[in-house]
This record gives structure tokens, C-alpha cells and sequence, in this order.
């Protein structure tokens, strides 16, 4: 009996094994079960001495990372094949802890989970809510889990749908973002090539001084923002074109759309 099943071998749970084996996770102690011959072959290979299964076998707890879609039939024939299973958590978007513990047994405890993509490169960000029969230990698990590709966060189920607003589909934004400052360095008469390479670093750099800083985005922006000078000059035209606004719809939006989703 493995001590983690994955249930889907996509990049998500790829990125979640290579976490967890880069924390000291015993590589003996995880299996991914995946239905594609292909995809099964392509993990083999790339991850030395893990189990790759073409169906669910015993474990104590299961990671459930197929499409939302397939989330409840897949716990159901894992719960079938693991009678000792004692954990889920799930990372399919949008489907709640109700319809988790549906599919399997009561005493099974369920976290559900909304990941973002940055965690393929072990700086994500999740939130977790726990379902009716999870406890602290349940939770405390799956931020250890989670905890191995970037930060954690709780919150209460009703809450999950403005995490995917903002986080899980907040790196879209920012692909965005940088798609339109490449854009307009090659209109400012910049190389396609070198308005790539500064637009990259400019973002990483940026996010790397939020983040090591005690001061909030105001202050930092501020202290770059001189009076009269090219910054202040660069956000009047953002203001006037209602950016901000457009975030804060951009997630609203996308907020509602999870719920409807759900």
C-alpha cells in the first residue's frame, strides 16, 4: 500500500511528485495512476522507481488531479480499490467537498484544494478548505503536500471561488501584462528579443522585491514613481485607461464564472 495515489498524471501532478520527492517523500511511498499508455511510459521514464499505474490500487490517501468532470468517478473506483484509505485531496477545480465525499466513505476525510500554475516551478500558491470530516491533522497534511510547490493558504469553502478569481487565474493576467510590455518596447523601438529578456526580468525583479519587502505595493511603487518624472507619467495613462478597474473586474469576473462552474 502506497502512502499517496495520484489519480491523473498531468503536469499538476507531476510538479506535485517532483515536490514532494524534492521535500525527502521516499519515492517508494507515491504511485500516479494515469489512462493514457503514452503518459504513463513518459512518467516512467522521467521518474525513476515511481509506480505508475494504469488503475487505482491501495493507498492511505489519494490526490485527486483529473479533469473536474472525472473527479467523482475516479475517488470512486480509488475508494473501491483502497479500503484502508484514510485521505483525499483534491485539485480539480471547481468541484466541492459535498460532492468529494460523495464519492467516498464517510469517514474518509476530504480536502479540497485550488492550486495556480507557478507551481510547476515550486513558487504556486493554494488555498485548501476542509471537508465535513477534516480535521487540523487532515489540513495540516495537505499543506505539507502543497507546502512542497510554493505557499498555502486556508480559507473557508465559500471563499474558494475568489481564489481561483485571483490566483488561479491571476497568472493569466500576468502573462498579459507581459505580453503587452514586450509589445510595447518593440513600438518603443526595441529588438523583439531584448524587450522579451528586460519584460522577464523586469516582472521577476518585481515580484522578487513584493515579496522580500516589508512595505506594500503602494510604497514600492511610490518610490519609484518621481513627481513630474516618466513613471508618474507612464501610470497617469494607465489610471486614465481604468487598469486598475479592469484587474479587479478581470477577477470579479472570473470569480462568478468559478462559482457558476461549481
Amino acid at each position: 500500500m502506497v502512502a499517496v495515489q495520484f489519480l491523473g498524471g498531468g503536469r499538476m501532478a507531476d510538479a506535485l511528485v517532483g515536490g514532494m520527492l524534492a521535500a525527502g517523500h521516499p519515492v517508494g511511498d507515491l504511485a500516479v495512476v494515469e489512462i493514457s499508455a503514452a503518459r504513463r511510459d513518459e512518467l516512467a521514464a522521467t521518474r525513476s522507481g515511481l509506480t505508475v499505474l494504469a488503475e487505482p490500487g491501495p493507498a492511505e490517501a489519494v490526490v485527486a488531479a483529473t479533469k473536474p468532470g472525472d473527479v467523482v468517478t475516479a475517488l470512486t473506483a480509488a475508494a473501491a480499490a483502497a479500503p484502508g484509505l484514510r485521505r483525499v485531496l483534491s485539485i480539480a477545480a471547481g468541484v466541492d467537498t459535498a460532492a468529494l465525499q460523495s464519492a467516498v466513505p464517510a469517514e474518509v476525510a476530504v480536502v479540497r484544494a485550488m492550486p495556480n500554475t507557478p507551481s510547476l516551478v515550486g513558487e504556486g500558491a493554494s488555498a485548501i478548505c476542509a471537508g465535513p470530516s477534516a480535521t487540523d491533522d487532515d489540513l495540516a497534511w495537505a499543506e505539507s503536500l502543497l507546502g512542497s510547490v510554493g505557499t498555502v493558504v486556508r480559507v473557508p469553502e465559500r471563499l474558494m471561488d475568489a481564489v481561483t478569481g485571483l490566483s488561479g487565474s491571476g497568472p493569466a493576467y500576468v502573462f498579459l501584462i507581459a505580453e503587452a510590455l514586450t509589445d510595447a518596447g518593440v513600438l518603443a523601438g526595441l529588438p523583439r528579443d531584448v524587450a522579451d529578456r528586460l519584460t522577464r526580468q523586469t516582472l521577476l525583479g518585481a515580484a522578487q522585491l513584493l515579496a522580500s519587502s516589508d512595505e506594500g505595493p503602494e510604497a514600492l511603487r511610490a518610490a519609484v514613481t518621481s513627481p513630474g518624472g516618466t513613471t508618474a507619467a507612464g501610470l497617469r495613462e494607465l489610471e486614465s485607461h481604468a487598469v486598475r478597474a479592469a484587474i479587479i473586474d478581470a477577477v470579479s469576473a472570473a470569480a462568478a464564472r468559478s462559482a457558476e462552474l461549481g
